[in-house]
C-alpha cells in the first residue's frame, strides 16, 4: 500500500475535478482499487504502486492539457483516461508540440497541416510580412489567423488587425441598408469563422469589445500606422495598386503582416488590375518579406475541393490556348 499526493496548483481545479466534482468521479470509477481523495488544490492517492503509477500518467496529461488550454471538456477528459493506445495519448501529448499554433475552444487544436502551411509558418517567424498565394480551401486565411492569435497570446503583439477589400460592394459602402457593422460583417465572415475556431466566444467578445482584435474593411486602414500589432489582409487579389501599396505602408514599429489571396479569383472591375501581382512581382527580392506559394495539394476542405480545383485549372489553361490561338490568327 502506497501513499502519493499529486499538486495540481498550476491548474484551475475546477476544471481538474469539474463540476460538482464530476471528474474527479470519473477518474474514481476508472481506478476502483485506488482511494483518490481531494484536498484544495491537493489530490491524494493509495493503493498498488503499479496502479498509482498509471493514474498518475493519466493526471500528468490532463495537467498538461490545462495548462495549455486552460479547458479540458468532459468528454476529453474521459477520452485521456481511457487512451490506452498510444495513438490517443499521441493525441493528447504533442510529439512535436511545435506544430500547433493554437489550442481552441474545446482542446480543437489548430495546426499547419500540409507542407506549404508549414512554409508559411516557418516564413511568418522569420519575416515581418509574408505573401500567401494559392487557391480557395488551401488554409491561407486560417493558417493566417491561427499565427495572429498565436502571437496575440504569447504577447509577441497587442492586437490583432483582420482586414478584406470589400470589393462586391464596391468598397463604398454608403449605398448598403443597416449599420455599418451588419454591411461589412458578410464579407468578413471567414474571418470570423476562423477567430471562432480559435477563441472561446466569450473571450472574443471580450477583444472585440476592447478592440485587441479588430475587423475592418481595408478602407478604414487609410491614415493609421498600426504597431505592435498582427496584420492579415485577406481576398488581395481584390485589391488596387494603391490599396495594397496604402495596406503595405500602414506597417509600423513590431508589427507583422501576412496578405492572402487567389489570383485565380479576381472580382474586380474589368478596368482594374490587382495589385496582388505586381506588388508579389517587385518586392520579390526584399530581405524580411517572404512568398509562399500553396496550390491544391494543400487543399485541406473535403477532398472533391482538390477535383473541382484541377478541373477549373485544365479548363482555364484550355481556354487560354484558344484565346493565343485565335489572336495570333488575327495578326
Amino acid at each position: 500500500m502506497t501513499e502519493t499526493i499529486i499538486n495540481l496548483e498550476s491548474v484551475n481545479p475546477i476544471e481538474f475535478f469539474g463540476v460538482n466534482n464530476g471528474k474527479l468521479d470519473v477518474l474514481k470509477k476508472k481506478f476502483p482499487l485506488l482511494k483518490i481523495l481531494s484536498r484544495g488544490s491537493q489530490l491524494k492517492i493509495s493503493g498498488a504502486p503499479e496502479q498509482i503509477d498509471t493514474a498518475k500518467e493519466k493526471i500528468d496529461l490532463i495537467v498538461q492539457y490545462l495548462q495549455r488550454n486552460g479547458h479540458l471538456s468532459d468528454n476529453y477528459f474521459e477520452q485521456i483516461l481511457g487512451g490506452d493506445d498510444v495513438e490517443t495519448i499521441d493525441n493528447f501529448v504533442e510529439k512535436n508540440p511545435n506544430d500547433i499554433l493554437v489550442f481552441g475552444p474545446n482542446g480543437k487544436t489548430v495546426r499547419a497541416r500540409t507542407a506549404n502551411q508549414k512554409k508559411m509558418v516557418q516564413a511568418a517567424d522569420k519575416n515581418d510580412i509574408v505573401f500567401a498565394i494559392g487557391p480557395a480551401g488551401t488554409g491561407k486565411t486560417y493558417t493566417a489567423v491561427a499565427l495572429a492569435v498565436r502571437a496575440l497570446k504569447n504577447k509577441v503583439v497587442k492586437k490583432i488587425i483582420l482586414t478584406r477589400p470589400a470589393v462586391e460592394a464596391g468598397e463604398s459602402l454608403g449605398f448598403l441598408p443597416g449599420d455599418l457593422k451588419e454591411k461589412i460583417d458578410p464579407y468578413l465572415r471567414p474571418l470570423y469563422d476562423a477567430l471562432d475556431d480559435m477563441i472561446p466566444a466569450d473571450k472574443l467578445g471580450y477583444y472585440m469589445s476592447t478592440r485587441t482584435i479588430e475587423i475592418a474593411p481595408l478602407a478604414y486602414m487609410r491614415g493609421r500606422t498600426l504597431d505592435n500589432a498582427f496584420i492579415i489582409l485577406d481576398e488581395a487579389q481584390n485589391t488596387n495598386d494603391l490599396q495594397l501599396k496604402m495596406f503595405l505602408t500602414r506597417i509600423g514599429a513590431n508589427a507583422k503582416a501576412i496578405i492572402t489571396g487567389d489570383p485565380t479569383q479576381i472580382d474586380l472591375p474589368r478596368n482594374q488590375r490587382s495589385g496582388l501581382e505586381k506588388a508579389t512581382k517587385i518586392l520579390q527580392n526584399i530581405d524580411g518579406i517572404a512568398q509562399i506559394m500553396l496550390d491544391e495539394e494543400d487543399v485541406v476542405r473535403h477532398r472533391l475541393v482538390k477535383a473541382i480545383i484541377r478541373a477549373y485549372d485544365k479548363d482555364h489553361k484550355a481556354e487560354e490556348e484558344h484565346y493565343n490561338k485565335m489572336h495570333n490568327k488575327h495578326h
